[in-house]
């Protein structure tokens, strides 16, 4: 018998359009991503990178009404482990996305650390390993950023660990939350990247369960990833090699993740997200129209 996932609220987002950039000439249009990611049965979006979908909010909300769709959360990209010396150019960037992701109506923003490696040239940036001192800006940082955004927003925040970033495998995850208050930091639990980075997310859900805050719902092909890490290929090539599957064809396996995250009686978005830049633009549709099919499949 299906389980009834009653708690899970299942949208997509312009990644599993192939969107990775504001502007794009290989990206899809923004006016095809909300059409097709309608049609294939979603009614909960991102908004993907600042600047992809219409910025101003009475047009943005035009268009996603007329489609049936409404926004779950809005995304940035932040360094805080570098100190309080980019306080506030990160805060010019997050306060432009939490504007417009309140103005939507959502309640979530979820925070992506600065990558160590480019994920485009591969060019290590800055050592994978964190310093003690660092891991302190990280974590204060965070706080703070959680503190901030609530006040003045309304917004909660999720950090997002992120294969190539400082937040990335289960020691560095763990870390992490045992360092944040849990008042001002969770967790959006991408099932894609903890796998990509060895971790496990149903024991991740059941250990940790309070700090989990939003889910994106993703999966790797363990062929392809065992290519990726022998050879220490950058997330980008690897998105491009097709690291990241059409669930069900990798892991982990969404069903029991659901199903962790259902236990925990709590109302979450389940955003899926397939990595795909760049994409032929007529791919993601009908692996949009499969993957609703397959969590309806697992009671989503």
């Amino acid at each position: 018998m299906t389980p009834v996932l009653d708690r899970i609220r299942v949208g997509s987002a312009p990644d599993s359009w192939g969107v990775w950039f504001p502007d794009d000439p290989r990206q899809v249009p923004w006016e095809r991503f909300l059409d097709e990611v309608a049609e294939a049965g979603y009614s909960w979006i991102e908004l993907g990178p600042y600047g992809y979908l219409p910025t101003d909010p009475a047009r943005l909300t035009d268009e996603v009404d007329r489609r049936g769709l409404k926004v779950s959360a809005g995304t940035v990209f932040t360094g805080l482990h570098r100190g309080p010396a980019v306080w506030e150019s990160t805060w010019a960037h997050v306060s432009q996305v939490a504007a417009l992701t309140q103005a939507m109506g959502a309640r979530h923003l979820v925070v992506i650390p600065s990558f160590w490696r480019d994920d485009k040239t591969a060019e290590i940036l800055e050592p994978p390993e964190l310093t003690a001192e660092q891991w302190a800006h990280l974590t204060k940082g965070m706080e703070r950023l959680g503190h901030e955004v609530k006040e003045t927003y309304g917004l909660d925040i999720v950090v997002h660990p992120h294969a190539d970033t400082h937040v990335d495998t289960e020691a560095h995850v763990e870390r992490f939350l045992d360092s944040t208050d849990s008042e001002l930091v969770n967790l959006c639990l991408d099932t894609g990247h903890y796998a990509y980075c060895g971790g496990d997310s149903v024991k991740l859900i059941e250990t940790y369960g309070e700090r989990i805050g939003y889910l994106h719902l993703k999966q790797v092909d363990p062929a392809i990833l065992a290519d990726v890490v022998a050879g220490q290929v950058p997330f980008g090539p690897a998105v491009a090699r097709g690291v990241m599957c059409e669930p069900p064809a990798g892991v982990p396996e969404l069903g029991p993740v659901l199903t962790a995250a259902q236990k925990l009686g709590v109302d979450l978005f389940a955003i899926v997200e397939q990595d795909m830049y760049p994409c032929d633009p007529d791919k993601p549709l009908p692996i949009a129209v499969r993957t609703r099919r397959f969590l309806r499949s697992c009671g989503a």
